[in-house]
């Protein structure tokens, strides 16, 4: 009966995937056809919780299978994505003339994502003291156990080396292996090669012009052919968007959600504060924020339901790019350096909110001056080389929890709710990374206002 029932869900799924297939066979937009996907997914998901519970064999059969569209949708994009890193930080440097000042970009989007991870930090703080959240409100079960030691085991391997040599383990000692994407800190090694054959390009450029202009040549058509590949993938994505928020929504513990809905709320409340924040600072840079929020969804969108920054790097320089007007160069460093650097929901909102909860259980006042600028300072240096893909948000809770002298089992607590928060997170994620492309660009002057406010670009630019 099991696998009748299982049977049956399937082919609903197949029915429903059909039908995306034929929206776009009619050529109903890219975006229209992501929010259908999104919308019937989470009906479709409500409806598998209420017929046979997150746990019954037949949801979790049924998110199996359904893993075969979703989980491989994301999987084809950490395909593309070392490739993609790689390439795209190369070609900023060959598509800089040499009066652009390569360093200039780096330092403003650099800084800027770090400057936003602060205000993150701050915006949690204040969160967590305004909800009175504290660690000792939450009921401690296996899971929560066994979370808590799979914290400390990390936390151990972490203590084996000293700062320093974290600071030597992010650089890339064989960038062959990063391209594999093996280390945590995989990206932010392949950034670093990147940006090593990318200034002795430039090198290059003034005393052989003639190789370099050849070398330009090949990483355009590379450029090309990986752009290619990334077209093609995200034409999936109301396909991956449909089974992914099926699952997720299918396989939530409702009962675990309400039960700690106080910390849900406060995650969710420090979360759109910062998205706030994101749409203040562009209005300050004279753009838009409205519009910007408009030309995003769709890719806030599938970052919520994918949960993995990195996964989201396609959608979001083509974002950019084809839609916010951001030069190629600066929308490559920004989705590139958003993956590892200033994370603002899993290396801001997510440590800082567990530090505060867990420091009065130790005997600390979080809300002390010299504690509240040493965490943030903390989760700042923290948020280098924080991963983009699940996990990232515990690694960079791990580091600042040790930091601080903090008991990190602790944050195991919130396992329950774990993936509901990490949606939010990596979406704020990826909007600090375009906020910090579109900043960046308006300070350089680079910025293509004529694109960014041009209503009729739109993400259909996915089809075209």
């Amino acid at each position: 009966m099991t696998y009748f029932l299982v049977l049956i869900n399937i082919i609903i799924l197949l029915a429903l995937l059909v039908g995306l297939y034929i929206m776009q066979r009619k050529h109903i937009s890219f975006s229209k056809r992501v929010f259908t996907a999104l919308g019937v997914g989470i009906i479709f998901g409500f409806a598998l919780q209420f017929i046979y519970g997150p746990t019954h064999e037949v949801t979790v059969n049924t998110s199996d299978w359904f893993s075969i569209v979703g989980s491989g949708y994301v999987k084809f994009l950490q395909m593309i994505v070392m490739p993609l890193v790689f390439i795209s930080i190369v070609a900023s440097f060959t598509r800089l003339k040499l009066t652009k000042n390569i360093g200039k970009i780096s330092i403003l989007t650099i800084g800027i994502l770090l400057a936003t991870t602060a205000i993150a930090a701050a915006i949690s703080i204040a969160t967590t003291t305004s909800f009175n959240l504290e660690s000792v409100q939450i009921s401690q079960g296996d899971a929560e156990a066994q979370r808590g030691a799979y914290l400390e085991e990390n936390l151990t391997n972490l203590e084996a080396k000293t700062i320093p040599q974290q600071i030597i383990a992010l650089l890339p000692a064989n960038p062959f292996l990063d391209l594999t994407g093996a280390r945590p800190t995989s990206t932010i090694g392949v950034v670093i090669f990147a940006a090593f054959v990318g200034i002795a390009y430039l090198g290059i450029k003034r005393k052989k012009p003639e190789e370099a202009a050849f070398f330009s040549k090949i990483i355009d058509t590379i450029y090309a052919i990986v752009m290619r590949i990334v077209t093609l993938i995200l034409r999936l994505t109301p396909y991956g968007i449909l089974a992914i928020i099926t699952k997720t929504v299918a396989t939530s513990d409702m009962d675990a959600i309400i039960k700690l809905g106080k910390f849900v709320v406060a995650s969710y409340v420090a979360l759109i504060a910062m998205f706030l924040v994101h749409l203040l600072i562009l209005f300050i840079m004279g753009v838009n924020p409205i519009t910007y929020v408009k030309k995003v969804f769709p890719v806030l969108a599938f970052a919520f339901t994918s949960r993995t920054s990195a996964g989201a790097l396609p959608l979001n320089i083509n974002t950019q790019t084809k839609q916010l007007g951001v030069p190629e160069s600066i929308a490559n460093f920004a989705g590139s350096f958003g993956l590892t650097i200033g994370q603002n929901g899993c290396a801001g909102v997510y440590p800082a909110m567990l530090a505060v909860m867990i420091a009065p259980t130790v005997g600390i006042d979080p809300l002390t001056p010299s504690f509240i600028f040493t965490l943030i300072a903390i989760v700042v240096i923290s948020s280098f080389g924080v991963a983009g893909v699940g996990g990232g948000a515990t690694f960079a809770a791990i580091l600042v929890l040790s930091s601080l002298n903090l008991p990190v089992a602790l944050a195991g607590l919130l396992i329950s709710v774990e993936p509901l928060i990490d949606m939010g997170r990596t979406a704020l994620n990826v909007s600090g990374s375009m906020t910090a492309g579109v900043v960046t660009s308006k300070l350089t002057k680079d910025l293509d206002t004529s694109i960014y406010n041009d209503p009729a670009v739109s993400t259909d630019t996915v089809d075209a």
